[in-house]
């Protein structure tokens, strides 16, 4: 049954009516299974939904130990902690939701085959260091080893291409145009990595001492080691028991008093019963609605393809804005972004959206794993904002500009001709460089964008634009640093939004219950939209995204929509939405890909 209802709950419509018998028919023991990866946003579309099934969302993940923690059938929790594809800001929050359940009193244990092969295991382990007990493989090794950041530059394989890249960005720390301008990162990049990087190791230090009974000094000196052996582990408290998975599942059956046959259940797939009761005790009560924005920005509908995965639609985002706005039974709203921005006039709609559906109820951004450049515009205007520690945020810059291809074309025996009627008609074209009066033109319009934005944001989050401005010139700031700097007003995540969300509509956060919204139902997905204020998703073959002046470039200069250019531009990154895309800056896990 509990298959039948996680299937149910990953539908993108509404299943009410499908519901018949929900919940457990005796004690149950948890699993938690990291090495499945967690998801940010519920699946879009009942075939991505299939291809999802054994991909746990945050969402659910959350809610259902917070939920589990007070249901007296669920006896413990283990997690399984080897965890690949992680990352940083989901590492926290599913730890946090882990402590919670402990603090339950029920007990938790964790295991793994091994904390890092070959790999930086710090976030997978930082999960663990909140169970009572953390279990090693004898095979396995601790290996936490820091934190590592990428930047990725492309500029010596256009030379060798004859591919000039021309781009502009206001200011020093709007990195991103790195990526095609320079062999190398900046100074001022290179400055804006070790900042980054050394926010996310103190968070991952500070979450590990504290769970492990250590000082923070000594854990990173322990770590210093690399890679550790489970004895040394064991020597070191960084572990509690040596052994294999069925050990593990032993002694925790064995602190439950739990027979062999008591049910293991995935935490997603758990239900209690909970809701269903609620649903009819909780009639006319108000709900806190969580809106996902995920996925790069830009106007119109949202799409969802396999190269360029999910998307913002500003249609699409602002009709869901609108649609919690009139549904009186919501109270206030999440909204979860997890974007590194895109269009700046897809982000200003999105924008207005927001101030408008605060005039109604409190609106709470909640960044996941990235929300800078677009992602942080269409979070700033709410009413607060909530960051993990390690979220990439900030990044208030832009940038844009062109490739000049002309040259690498006709070494290959392409030839082009360009006619131009207008003073700046071929100003975006890949066969020329600009000419003075265009580079003008540019800077002109990144100074205006660059203002607009810096001006919103010091309104926004009410700041002097004197105060704000040196925190923008387009830095990366992790979430924690964020808050140093009032960029966001608290570190947390997902729980920690529905929790301020439900402070600040006067509704008891023990009590109200959250919801993906819009859900639709089964038939609103096939048929046409009403009007602009239905709140459909995507469409159903994406179009193109709105691209950025260089992306723009590239495809004017062979044709638009032709299906291999585009997919082959978006993996080399060498398309993007729009002026307000973030520097392309990951978490990587030292593996040398």
């Amino acid at each position: 049954m509990s298959g039948i209802s996680d299937l149910l709950d990953r539908l993108p419509f509404d299943t009410h009516a499908l519901r018949k018998v929900p919940g457990l028919s005796g004690s149950c023991l948890l699993e938690l299974d990291l090495a499945r990866g967690i998801g940010e946003t519920a699946p879009t579309s009942p075939l991505e939904a299939l291809r999802e099934r054994h991909t746990p969302t945050l969402h659910a993940v959350v809610e259902g130990l917070r939920e589990a923690a007070g249901d007296a059938k669920i006896l413990g929790l283990i997690v399984h902690a080897h965890a690949p594809t992680l990352t940083p800001a989901h590492a926290e929050e599913v730890r946090a939701a882990v402590e919670g359940f402990a603090d339950s009193g029920k007990p938790v244990v964790a295991w793994a085959e091994t904390y890092g092969e070959m790999t930086n295991g710090a976030w997978g382990y930082l999960v663990a260091t909140a169970a009572d007990e953390v279990w090693l493989q004898p095979s396995g090794y601790l290996q936490v080893t820091g934190a590592v950041a990428e930047s990725l530059h492309l500029r010596g394989a256009l030379d060798k291409l004859d591919v000039e890249p021309q781009f502009d960005r206001r200011h020093e720390y709007k990195s991103a145009a790195e990526l095609y301008t320079q062999t190398h990162p900046s100074e001022a990049n290179l400055e804006m990595l070790d900042a980054l990087t050394e926010s996310a190791l103190e968070t991952s230090l500070a979450g590990i001492a504290r769970g492990r009974g250590l000082e923070v000094d000594d854990v990173r000196t322990v770590l210093d080691e690399g890679a550790l052996t489970p004895q040394r582990a064991l020597d070191l408290r960084l572990v509690d028991r040596v052994g294999y998975r069925d050990e593990a599942y032993t002694a925790l059956r064995e602190k439950v008093g739990a027979e062999d046959d008591v049910e293991l259940r995935y935490v997603e797939r758990y239900d209690s019963g909970f809701s269903a009761v609620e649903a009819v005790r909780g009639r006319g009560r108000k709900v806190v609605a969580v809106v996902q924005a995920n996925g790069v920005i830009h106007l119109g509908r949202a799409g969802n393809s396999p190269f360029e995965g999910r998307s913002i639609g500003s249609d699409s985002l602002g009709a869901a804005l609108r649609h919690v706005a009139q549904d009186e039974k919501i109270g206030a709203v999440v909204l979860r972004v997890d974007s590194p921005g895109g269009s700046a006039a897809a982000s200003d709609a999105i924008r207005r959206e927001i101030l408008q559906l605060k005039k109604e109820k409190p609106v709470v951004a909640s960044m996941g794993s990235v929300a800078a450049s677009g992602g942080y515009y269409i979070s700033m205007p709410s009413t607060e904002i909530v960051a993990d520690a390690t979220t990439l945020t900030g990044s208030i810059g832009v940038l844009a500009g062109k490739f000049v291809t002309q040259a690498g074309f006709e070494r290959i025996g392409i030839n082009r001709a360009l006619v131009e009627k207008g003073r700046y008609a071929g100003m975006l074209s890949g066969q020329r460089p600009f000419t003075e009066d265009e580079w003008a033109l540019l800077s002109r319009m990144l100074d205006e964008i660059y203002a607009d934005f810096t001006t919103k944001a010091a309104k926004d989050r009410g700041l002097p634009l004197d105060e704000l401005e040196p925190r923008a010139r387009g830095r990366v700031w992790t979430g924690a640093q964020a808050a140093d700097l009032g960029l966001v007003d608290h570190v947390g995540g997902l729980r920690t939004a529905v929790d301020r969300a439900c402070a600040l509509a006067d509704l008891d956060p023990e009590t109200t219950t959250t919801r993906i919204s819009p859900k639709l139902g089964i038939f609103d997905r096939f048929m046409p939209s009403d009007n602009s204020d239905a709140p459909t998703t995507m469409s159903l073959r994406p179009g193109r995204l709105t691209a950025d002046l260089a992306g723009g470039a590239v495809r004017a200069a062979l044709g638009e929509g032709i299906p291999f250019l585009d997919d082959a531009l978006t993996a080399l990154g060498l398309r993007g939405t729009g002026v307000l895309t973030m520097t392309p800056i990951r978490w990587a896990d030292g593996v040398g890909r």
